[in-house]
């Protein structure tokens, strides 16, 4: 259990440090917009930590993975200030919101980069394609405690009455002792009522890939352009050790992600080759 007034946060390997939760600074963003459901949720969750900043878009930048905006200037508008946060609208991507925090809006380092809670999951390949998780990944980079939360549920009316109980379990598990440097969660929740989700699993990321269709459409003009569309395909179906299983057995994933994408498993085989 944690204190009601104090954390702990990981000085150096096994030394902690107690400071006043007043003191934490977190910074909050996500890549369905700054209105979207899912960021109001976790942000009423994460003001529980600490002061919070939060940083978006107006519009969504689903698909957006780790862009950042190298051609347009970047804009960022202060909306909304108080003592438990401050929000800030941006016409970058996430990662650029994260980068922008970092080096100029924030007074120092945040303790905690989180993002999401997407709309739609970001289980399996899923992860390589998302902006909640490229903006996790990012904080990851500047050696922050990182974690983005997705919902499996894609639709804009989405029920996130679920999520802030395992958010809240989560991050106060992290309070008591911060994630290793280069390793940040991507965190899953499964579309269910809250008495129908069994609980948490920590796994790995399933195997598996989007086949991607394109619909091919005529436009009011007579022109054609494209629509991608896309079917998911699981490779390992009945692994149990997965988090595209443990979605589809109600329990949250959790799975451990590291910024390093070296195949450390074959490094010894291309040394033999080369």
């Amino acid at each position: 259990m944690i204190d009601s007034e104090f954390t702990y946060i990981c000085e150096s390997n096994l030394t902690f440090m107690v400071i006043e939760k007043s003191d934490r600074l977190i910074l909050l963003t996500n890549d369905d917009g700054l209105y979207a459901a899912g960021l109001k949720t976790l942000q009423g969750v994460m003001e529980e930590f600490g002061k919070v900043v939060m940083i978006s878009t107006m519009d969504s930048q689903s698909g957006m993975s780790q862009a950042l905006t190298v051609k347009t200037p970047l804009r960022v508008k202060l909306l909304d200030e108080n003592e438990r946060h401050r929000i800030y609208a941006c016409n970058g991507t996430p990662t650029d919101s994260i980068k922008l925090a970092v080096n100029q809006l924030l007074e120092r380092k945040p303790d905690w980069v989180v993002s999401g809670i997407n709309h739609g999951a970001n289980s399996s390949v899923s992860v390589l394609y998302s902006g909640t998780m490229a903006a996790a990944l990012e904080g990851c980079l500047y050696g922050i405690t990182s974690v983005g939360f997705s919902l499996n549920n894609f639709s804009s009316a989405a029920d996130f009455s679920a999520c802030s109980t395992y958010i809240r379990y989560i991050m106060e598990k992290i309070a008591q002792e911060p994630l290793p440097a280069g390793v940040c969660l991507n965190v899953n929740i499964p579309a269910a009522d809250k008495k129908d989700i069994r609980g948490i699993r920590v796994c790995r990321q399933s195997k598996g890939n989007w086949k991607e269709e394109f619909e091919k459409r005529k436009d009011p003009m007579g022109k054609t352009y494209y629509w991608l569309t896309g079917i998911f395909i699981n490779h390992e179906p009945d692994a149990d050790d997965t988090d595209e299983w443990a979605l589809a057995n109600n329990y949250v994933s959790v799975v451990p992600v590291s910024v390093d994408m070296t195949a450390h498993s074959y490094i010894g085989k291309l040394r033999e080759r080369f």
